[in-house]
């Protein structure tokens, strides 16, 4: 099958590699000549394990096709695909302008009856907008059908979740195009949800809005834990040993960060309110994550007892997770920021992320190294569990600081093993 995605981040990419790795041929559109001439020669603008050598494979193979052409690619394509950003605005809802806009410009070139399908995540009621400025553009003899067929790809796991995901969300209007979408993702395995366009719209935000509440659970839980004198690993270990809970999203932290949650959590408060309903729980989990963040800075000047004027910090890790160099609200940015308005200098390292983070965190020292962080630091933060942390000589660490502080935002190591060495140690719900 000939197939069309329109966009070539995260979702767009990934995607579209692996269709092309099951044997369709995949269009993939953007609008910047450099990215798509750099796509062209296997160059891949994100990093994601195991996608280069997709891309490269079926790049070769001419299975996979970049252009700045919408004609030739939508023309051929039995479906095409909606995968470009809905960015929040300052109000919290998704901006959908970018998705309007390649509605609008993919309509002329429509040919034979095509599926549009958009995979961005978008407030329900936005595929009939779609549906509405397709109709107006498109050439009267063409029929086409919209579908509603959302992404749930982790960063870091893209392709395992691509190939591998726990179900296939298809809303469609017609028999038409639920079963060419059923064709389309027959060779991948996961169980179909086959329901209304409505429905499927909102079944991405729901998914995130929950997995966000797991976590700002689980930071307040580590956070009372902490109070009382529990602790909260193992309160929300056993919790989440219940088959009804489950342990994923279940760990305390520096809150969550990212394409995904932060925007969806924001958007689905404000597609609430639109409706007439207060989600008050949504904004409490919006607001435990902030707390999560600006307690890690408590933390820190808990442990140093004094301010932080001048004082060096290291920084362990910027994306906002690990296996990725995805900055968008990393809690490393609020984080990093707070301390540098409490007068800190940071030191930072990240194994993949510090070119975006140059473009993003000012006045801060980046290093070669977890080591070279760590030499005269007064304190050392880890804000993303990458493994090359789990695995640094945590006494050679210590010996080249100037005091013995660590702040395990991820819980990576074992506070008897810090203390051991000599550090004054602070987890999160330890």
């Amino acid at each position: 099958m000939t197939i069309t995605f329109i966009g070539h981040g995260y979702v767009g990419l990934v995607s579209a590699s692996i269709f092309a790795d099951l044997g369709n041929t995949v269009w993939v559109i953007g609008h910047t000549p450099e990215k798509i001439e750099n796509l062209q020669k296997g160059i891949i603008p994100i990093f994601e394990p195991g996608l280069e050598e997709i891309v490269k494979r079926n790049v070769k193979a001419r299975r996979l096709l970049f252009t700045l052409d919408y004609e030739k690619a939508i023309s051929e394509s039995s479906a095409v695909f909606i995968a470009v950003g809905t960015p929040p605005k300052e109000t919290g809802e998704a901006d959908l302008s970018i998705v309007f806009e390649v509605a609008e410009k993919l309509a002329p070139y429509l040919k034979d009856h095509t599926v549009i399908s958009v995979k961005s995540t978008v407030p329900v009621g936005t595929n009939r907008k779609i549906k509405e400025i397709i109709e107006n553009k498109k050439n009267k003899e063409v029929t086409f059908d919209i579908a509603s067929v959302p992404e749930f790809l982790r960063e870091g796991q893209a392709i395992s979740d691509t190939l591998h995901p726990d179900r296939i969300v298809l809303g469609t209007e017609s028999k038409k195009a639920r079963d060419l979408m059923v064709e389309l993702h027959r060779p991948i395995d996961g169980k179909y949800i086959l329901t209304d366009i409505e429905t499927a719209e909102m079944i991405k935000y729901a998914a995130n809005a929950f997995l966000a509440t797991k976590i700002s659970f689980a930071n307040a839980i580590a956070n009372l834990s902490e109070l009382v004198g529990a602790n909260g690993l193992k309160v929300l270990e056993a919790v989440g040993l219940d088959k009804r809970v489950g342990l994923s999203f279940l760990s305390p932290g520096a809150g969550y960060g990212g394409s995904c949650f932060p925007k969806d959590v924001r958007a689905l408060i404000t597609i609430s309110e639109k409706a007439g309903y207060d989600f008050e729980l949504l904004k409490s989990v919006e607001e435990i994550n902030k707390q999560a963040m600006h307690k890690i800075v408590e933390k820190t000047k808990k442990l140093i007892g004094e301010d932080l004027k001048d004082k060096k910090i290291g920084i362990l890790g910027l994306s906002f997770k690990p296996d990725t160099d995805d900055m968008r609200d990393a809690p490393s940015i609020v984080i990093i920021n707070e301390l540098l308005k409490e007068g800190a200098k940071i030191k930072a390292y990240d194994p993949i992320a510090m070119d975006k983070a140059k473009n993003i965190l000012n006045g801060i020292e980046f290093c070669q190294d977890s080591y070279e962080v760590a030499k005269d630091s007064d304190a050392l933060i880890v804000l993303t569990e990458w493994n090359e942390f789990r695995q640094i000589d945590l006494a050679k660490i210590g010996s080249l600081m100037k005091r013995k502080i660590l702040i395990d935002a991820r819980n990576v190591y074992e506070r008897t093993k810090a203390e051991e060495i000599g550090f004054k140690y602070q987890g999160v719900g330890k």
